[in-house]
């Protein structure tokens, strides 16, 4: 039996789910620490949780693994990321920076479209590639479940591209991957004068090629003004739901679309931007089961509102928080600079975004029941980080404090 102990953690740092799949409102808040810790790991699954001088006294373990006194938290789980895609658009940053708005750079060529355009050319090798450096790198910021959407082909053969070498990259990459069909991202130029033929294009020929193909578990959508209409939107994630798809939004970002209201209709499990999500909609997404996640990264780099995220917990609501990596709008591989941003702009407590950043997220990817808490009977994704408290991981902030990884009980980094 493969086994490995952890020792010598000067603390340890994690939500608890307690047979729950997530924690929600102001119990985001609690977590349990323990200090001169170890953790005791066989077959990837953690087995024992308990002071180091009583642990390191176990016998018939394989290896061990001596902490030096650093900090234990879970791994990072980033519930919403577009990882997979050619290209980049540093062009669009400096025009942005001149001025220019997100429509307004979108309406000239620019944007999804842009990315699309050079996804399409891109060969299955290529993106592979780039997005084994991408994921990488965000495996050495700490993140060790990362869900990645499709949504840059924008046609039946270049979206099933772009799951297919997501699927590649699960099946070889430590980290645990999720995907999601997000086909319904933009509409393709091809189809800029006929909106409905897309939406059947989707709805018939491309959810169906997907769901075949078992490439994806669930499908996102952007619901928002000049993309797709809650209307569209609602025939979509229809469409999805009955082949078995679990569902996403993006909602809210850009306006309050009444998007997250119909996630919450529709049973999504999660919302995710929120930026103009009014004070009555976090209510709505408060009384639910759908969980909230923020993306700060969008915020900071378009210079956006922030979500409202005080609100949604102070009501009850379920967060998570996740990078939104993508080529246009949040350039980061970082989680521990999403729970910078969740104290600083979003009046959370370190408590909360580590609980956001962990469980939450899990919960946002229905894997709670196995990750994103140091836990007897979950899975061993564990980080050291070199600091004294888990506070200084956000505190001290455009750093990487993560100094190693275990997955699934394994020292990846």
């Amino acid at each position: 039996m493969a086994s490995l102990l952890l020792y010598n953690i000067g603390s340890l740092a994690t939500p608890r789910s307690e047979n729950a799949s997530r924690l929600s409102g102001l119990a985001m808040g609690n977590i349990h620490t323990e200090q001169n810790a170890a953790i005791f790991i066989e077959n990837g699954v953690i087995t024992r949780i308990g002071a180091s001088s009583e642990l390191e006294k176990e016998a018939n373990v394989a290896e061990r693994f001596d902490a030096k006194g650093m900090a234990a938290l879970p791994g990072f789980v980033d519930s919403h990321t577009h990882t997979v895609f050619g290209g980049n658009r540093a062009n669009e940053f400096a025009m942005r920076s001149s001025g220019k708005t997100y429509q307004e750079i979108a309406a000239a060529g620019g944007g999804i479209l842009s990315t699309m355009n050079a996804t399409r050319k891109a060969s299955h090798e290529e993106l592979f590639h780039i997005g084994k450096k991408r994921l990488d790198a965000m495996l050495r910021h700490g993140t060790t479940t990362v869900e990645i959407k499709s949504g840059y082909g924008l046609d039946t053969a270049s979206e099933l591209k772009i799951l297919e070498v997501i699927q590649e990259l699960a099946r070889t990459h430590p980290m645990t991957i999720i995907p999601t069909f997000l086909g319904a991202h933009a509409f393709p130029p091809e189809y800029k004068n006929d909106r409905e033929a897309y939406i059947e294009l989707v709805c018939k020929e491309m959810l169906p090629a997907v769901k075949e193909r078992n490439l994806a578990t669930f499908c996102d959508i952007f619901c928002e003004e000049n993309y797709f209409s809650p209307e569209q939107s609602e025939r979509v994630l229809n469409t999805a739901r009955e082949l078995g798809f679990k569902l996403k939004l993006h909602a809210d970002q850009l306006s309050d679309s009444g998007a997250s209201a119909l996630g919450v209709r529709l049973g999504a499990v999660s919302v995710d931007h929120l930026e103009c999500t009014t004070a009555s909609g976090a209510q709505v997404i408060a009384a639910s089961e759908t969980i909230a996640t923020a993306l700060p990264g969008a915020s900071l780099f378009l210079n956006h509102p922030y979500p409202p995220v005080r609100a949604l917990i102070d009501a009850g609501a379920t967060v998570a928080l996740a990078t939104d990596f993508n080529p246009g709008s949040s350039v980061t591989f970082s989680m521990p600079m999403m729970m910078t941003l969740a104290a600083t702009q979003m009046r959370m407590t370190p408590e909360e975004a580590l609980t956001a950043s962990t469980l939450n997220g899990a919960s946002a990817l229905s894997l709670a029941h196995e990750r994103g808490s140091i836990e007897v009977g979950k899975r061993a994704d564990v980080l050291l980080a070199d600091v004294s408290h888990f506070y200084e991981i956000s505190y001290h902030f455009a750093m990487n404090h993560i100094a190693h990884v275990i997955k699934d009980g394994k020292v990846v980094v």
